[in-house]
């Protein structure tokens, strides 16, 4: 089953009743997940930080990123109370840490899961850190190359089998390249297909890069979306997509980085309605009749019928032969075996042969 997460990330605006009802949306729309994130400011961002260009569009232009994420931080001592929030609605809280302090204190809140969001793909203390939780990981790859990745890999295989930090990447290349190694990251860690642009344009979505991930990795691959609208996470469901993560919003017009690029209540909505719908869809893969078509097929075939009276005995030849619907009777493909053959009895124009 397709994991759907909902990701509220800094969409609250560092408002706390704003955050409280993003737990609410995500719950009615029937997501698996809702996702926050978890940093200090000062932690993850220098003061003299530029940002990203779609940042100076959305916010402020003049305004450091420093004190941009200071305005987006979600306080710990929220926390708890919306994870409690999230379970009394039946839907999973979790949160991306962005610094090592910040995912101690998620440590604290016994998470299911943890998130590694595409920025830190090449943070490898903090990589380390996340694979020495235990926890299942899920990995976003936007911005990355494949070998990027395969060193966020090995990290990773490092930090669940080992306490310590190595003592170079060295150790960490020697162990991954141990036999099994690899193959123990299956059941612990998924990737994300991601583009880090907000919104992300069509041209740039490279879905087929769900396919590429799987097959160099082996691992389960999902794909995180900053397109605007349904139509590109529904696709990549059919691409074999096992985790959609979207952004949501209260409301796309609001002021922050994020909001432009997400869905709204009713989209978030749609979009679980959608994924649950193409799940179905795709099927077992198997061709075979379906069980609603079994009617249809014995209604819209056409079987072998005489086309003219042939007499007991005679010598059925191709003219005296066609084909029609008739719900019985012989398949047309063994029409041909029927022909030079003598008729076992009489028949009339439009009757059937047996």
């Amino acid at each position: 089953m397709v994991r759907i997460i909902a990701e509220a990330g800094v969409n609250h605006n560092g408002n706390r009743e704003m955050a409280f009802e993003l737990v609410k949306v995500a719950a009615d729309a029937g997501a698996d997940a809702v996702k926050f994130q978890t940093f200090n400011a000062e932690r993850l961002a220098a003061l003299t930080a530029p940002k990203a260009k779609y940042q100076q569009t959305t916010t402020d232009a003049f305004e450091t990123q420093l004190a941009m994420l200071k305005k987006l931080e979600l306080p710990t001592a929220w926390h708890a109370e919306l994870q409690q929030y999230a379970t009394d609605l039946g839907v999973t809280f979790i949160s991306t840490a962005f610094d090592l302090q910040s995912l101690a204190f998620l440590q604290t809140l016994d998470l299911p899961y943890y998130k590694i969001p595409s920025g830190e793909i090449t943070n490898g203390p903090l990589l380390l850190a996340f694979a020495q939780t235990g926890k299942e990981l899920i990995i976003s790859t936007g911005m990355a190359t494949l070998s990027e990745i395969e060193q966020a890999l090995a990290v990773v295989a490092f930090g669940y089998a080992h306490k310590a930090e190595p003592e170079n990447l060295d150790q960490v290349w020697r162990y991954w390249s141990a036999p099994g190694v690899q193959a123990s990251l299956g059941g612990r860690v998924s990737l994300l297909h991601c583009t880090s642009q907000y919104p992300t344009p069509m041209e740039e979505v490279n879905l087929k890069a769900i396919g590429t991930l799987a097959n160099a990795f082996g691992l389960p691959v999902g794909y995180s979306d900053h397109t605007q609208g349904l139509v590109v996470p529904t696709a990549a469901v059919a691409m074999g997509a096992t985790i959609i993560e979207k952004h949501f919003t209260l409301d796309r017009t609001l002021p922050g980085p994020d909001h432009n690029a997400s869905l709204e209540p009713g989209e978030l909505t749609e979009l679980v309605n959608n994924v649950r719908s193409v799940e179905l869809a795709l099927g077992d893969g198997i061709k075979k009749p379906q069980p609603s078509e079994w009617d249809t097929r014995k209604a819209a075939r056409q079987q072998v019928i005489f086309s003219e009276t042939v007499e007991e005995g005679e010598i059925i030849q191709r003219s005296a032969l066609s084909t029609a619907r008739c719900g019985r009777g012989a398949s047309p493909m063994t029409l041909w075996d029927i022909v030079g053959k003598p008729a076992p009895q009489a028949y009339q124009k439009g009757d059937v042969p047996e």
